[in-house]
């Protein structure tokens, strides 16, 4: 039926009444006018204005009914045989059926991309799966907002991989944006996936990563290549053991993580920082350094990219993360999230200038 085209939307169903009342309210004006007023067309509105809101089949319906109420005028009126009122009729007809033909292209064109967005939405389950929602001793949850519109996933990352004893998590961001970024994303988050179980410590699996980013660009690219141009992220490389409070972690260029505890958040104090993934070898080989911190039952830790972080307002001022996660602090980790989404766009107005991911990591 035509009615189903309104999107099977109430405000949907109730906008086919305002063409309706225009058709009609053209009609009474018109027969009941002088003889010298002609409302008759307007009547070319009713179509284009329900085009608008509905599909050709609903839009061709009421494009018959301002034909048919132009004809009931003509009649009423006794000037149905004149040329004038015929040409009136003819535009009107015309008019319609332009109308609907665009509504076909509209219609084509919205079918393709929801296609497209199927299948990207397809490949992006495959590529970048959510995390658990548990693993081991420990609630896990996560954000990803995209800056780009329509967009689901950009050069932010984050995975999980279990160990016979403990989880293991990545959150990076890579250099870039669009496709590139998502491909580098891509590479770094199968080369975490594969390694995590395989790795016996966190700074062979960060090697195993960064190694990963630099042989990805050289093998297309001559030793000679400028380094400006070479590909890189930002990352946390995280180990929980299950039966061990406290988190394990290799800081390679990445803000360090909040810890939420007794209603106050602090970052944890990072003192070793490892290049980005990818640079590891400009200064010669990377040590990269363990740091351990306590991570109790009833703490949360906020994972995050520069992306929330550097997030402006119309200002120009930054999103004060640290100081709104001391109020968050006493939610639950999955409410955390919702409430940094909210407050965040919030912020910005919608408008990221930057992709945004988040995790939350909390010991049950």
């Amino acid at each position: 039926m035509p009615l189903q085209e309104l999107r099977h939307s109430r405000s949907g169903r109730a906008l086919v009444l305002l063409p309706i009342a225009l058709i009609v309210a053209v009609c009474v004006v018109d027969v009941l006018a002088p003889s010298d007023v002609h409302l008759g067309p307007l009547l070319v509105a009713a179509p284009a204005l329900t085009a608008a809101f509905a599909g050709p089949r609903l839009t061709a319906l009421i494009g018959l009914l301002a034909v048919g109420a132009q004809i009931f005028i003509g009649a009423a009126r006794g000037v149905l045989a004149t040329e004038n009122l015929q040409a009136q009729i003819g535009a009107l007809v015309l008019v319609s059926g332009l109308i609907v033909l665009s509504c076909l292209f509209r219609e084509r064109r919205e079918r393709q991309l929801t296609e497209s967005r199927t299948v990207v939405q397809a490949v992006q389950e495959v590529l970048f799966p959510p995390l658990p929602r548990h693993s081991g001793g420990l609630e896990l949850d996560s954000l990803y907002l995209a800056a780009q519109d329509e967009a689901t996933m950009g050069g932010d990352l984050f995975a999980a991989a279990r160990t016979l004893d403990s989880t293991r998590l990545l959150i990076a961001d890579v250099r870039g944006k669009g496709l590139p970024a998502i491909v580098h994303a891509a590479l770094l988050l199968g080369a975490f996936r594969s390694a995590a179980h395989r790795r016996p410590t966190l700074p062979r699996l960060a090697t195993h990563l960064d190694g990963s980013m630099r042989w990805e660009y050289r093998q297309w690219n001559p030793p000679e290549a400028p380094d400006t141009e070479e590909a890189f992220a930002t990352a946390l490389v995280l180990d929980l053991p299950d039966r061990e409070p406290v988190v394990h972690l290799v800081v390679c260029g990445h803000p360090p993580p909040l810890l939420l505890s007794a209603g106050h958040a602090e970052p944890l104090p990072v003192k070793r920082v490892a290049p980005p993934l990818g640079l590891g070898q400009l200064s010669g080989d990377t040590v990269y350094t363990v740091e351990s911190f306590p991570l109790r039952p009833g703490d949360v830790l906020l994972l995050y990219t520069d992306g929330i972080t550097e997030a402006r307002d119309e200002r120009g001022a930054f999103f004060p993360l640290s100081a709104r996660a001391g109020v968050w602090a006493a939610q639950r980790p999955d409410d955390l999230l919702h409430r940094l989404r909210d407050e965040l766009l919030t912020h910005t107005h919608g408008r990221l200038g930057d992709d945004a991911a988040a995790v939350t990591i909390a010991r049950r």
